[in-house]
């Protein structure tokens, strides 16, 4: 990640893929982002019941995929019941279609053939996102979830950690977590690794909360981002991105602050933004 002071350049940062043209957290909407023009996706990581981690925002199966339909009795679906295997049953892109989430199907902004690739999309593995990023020369944001089985901090970041060495991508990730157990052990075991701190409300002292836990990055919510941080931050050699932003002219709003990079669902909208502002 290069420095804020170096680069004029904002990150487009496709919010679990452009989830807006394809369902989320799939390979199909990695690759939306990407044709679109983002220049890192974001991605959400948590842990199975056979310890393998995979991509899926939340603590449920119920709302991505067809599992209802495919274990009717193990209800409510929690993902950390669930093995690699027996998620790999389940189809995470028909729903997409059905609900339509951002009204870009009936915007005619989703072709046929696209809706027609998206049935049995499955969810990946942190190996086959990281893959395929770094086979397209791409980067990512991997955001470690929080959300159930209790799963050891220490064998999360070993296994994010394997994963990443072994595929010599450690300057092309970002790792972020509102966990921030997972934010220090990351630094412990790996100095060198950018971790960007997650918050939902303005924090008193963001500066102080970065030096603590040795992060690279300041990820507040939209509704939590104050300018004045954007100067104290850089200060200290940190960025700010700002999530989760899908209105054209809070994107204006935001890039004419000067922040560092703006997560959205509609990066095909930012790349639009950031053209008309020079800042692409």
């Amino acid at each position: 990640m290069s420095s804020p002071s170096t680069s004029p350049h904002i990150l487009n940062i496709a919010h679990r893929g452009a989830r807006s043209l394809a369902p989320e957290n799939t390979l199909a909407a990695a690759r939306k982002g990407l044709d679109v023009g983002a220049d890192m996706w974001e991605l959400d990581l948590q842990m199975t019941a056979d310890e393998e981690l995979v991509v899926i925002h939340d603590s449920t199966l119920k709302r991505t995929s067809n599992v209802r339909e495919v274990f009717p009795n193990r209800k409510p679906w929690l993902v950390h019941e669930f093995t690699l295997d027996e998620i790999r049953l389940l189809d995470f892109g028909s729903w997409f279609k059905k609900q339509d989430p951002f009204g870009q199907i009936a915007a005619g902004m989703v072709a046929e053939s696209d809706l027609a690739s998206y049935v049995r999309q499955q969810a990946p593995t942190l190996g086959e996102a990281l893959t395929f990023t770094q086979e397209h020369c791409w980067r990512v944001n991997l955001e470690i979830k929080d959300s159930g089985g209790n799963p050891d901090p220490d064998q999360v970041v070993k296994k994010i950690l394997a994963l990443v060495e072994d595929l010599d991508m450690v300057d092309s990730i970002l790792i972020s977590s509102y966990n921030q157990t997972y934010l220090a052990k990351l630094r412990e075991a790996h100095p060198h690794v950018a971790t960007g701190v997650l918050v939902s409300k303005p924090h008193p002292h963001p500066e102080t909360l970065l030096r603590q836990l040795g992060a690279r990055a300041y990820h507040p919510r939209l509704s939590a981002f104050r300018p004045a941080d954007i100067a104290l931050l850089h200060r200290q050699g940190c960025r700010v991105h700002v999530w989760n932003v899908n209105d054209r002219k809070a994107m204006e709003r935001l890039v004419s602050a000067g922040v560092d990079g703006i997560f959205t669902d509609f990066p095909q909208v930012l790349t639009a933004v950031l053209s008309s502002s020079g800042r692409d």
